[in-house]
């Protein structure tokens, strides 16, 4: 099941999946509390929270229009390969497509989800580039227009 939850129950799985276990405050991105920022969990059929997501109503200055984007997805490493990211992802595209009337949304995205993010029909529009402790990254988006 998929809901709109509170960020700080997207913490403990961004510390653990993205963040190496880092203290679940330094987990939290200043765009968290935005009021227009939205935060979605995937719950398994046990209600245990199994997939993560946050957007924030975020313009990239390389595209035009009105843009979000997608920070701290993360799944439990032991409920990957079953199609609940993808599942949720789509649940966000849909919602900012829909009720928010948003033109795309765009990411930064790990090397290792490329991927991913090209199944879900996101686009590359930058170089790779490196974070200092997270690896290769390159700027992504899918447009709704």
């Amino acid at each position: 099941m998929i809901r709109f939850i509170k960020v700080e129950d997207t913490l403990p799985l961004r510390s653990s999946v993205l963040q190496k276990g880092k203290a679940l405050e330094l987990c939290i991105n200043p765009e968290d509390s935005k009021p227009d920022s939205f935060h979605l969990g995937l719950y398994d059929d046990e209600n245990i929270l199994q997939c993560v997501l946050t957007v924030h109503k975020t313009n990239h200055p390389k595209l035009p229009h009105e843009g979000y984007r997608l920070r701290g997805m993360a799944t439990q490493p032991d409920a990957r390969r079953k199609g609940y990211a993808k599942e949720l992802l789509g649940a966000a595209i849909e919602h900012i497509k829909t009720q928010l009337h948003g033109d795309y949304l765009w990411c930064i995205a790990r090397e290792i989800a490329y991927p991913f993010y090209l199944e879900m029909g996101f686009e590359f529009f930058s170089d790779e580039f490196e974070y200092k402790d997270a690896g290769k990254h390159k700027e992504m988006y899918i447009p709704f227009y």
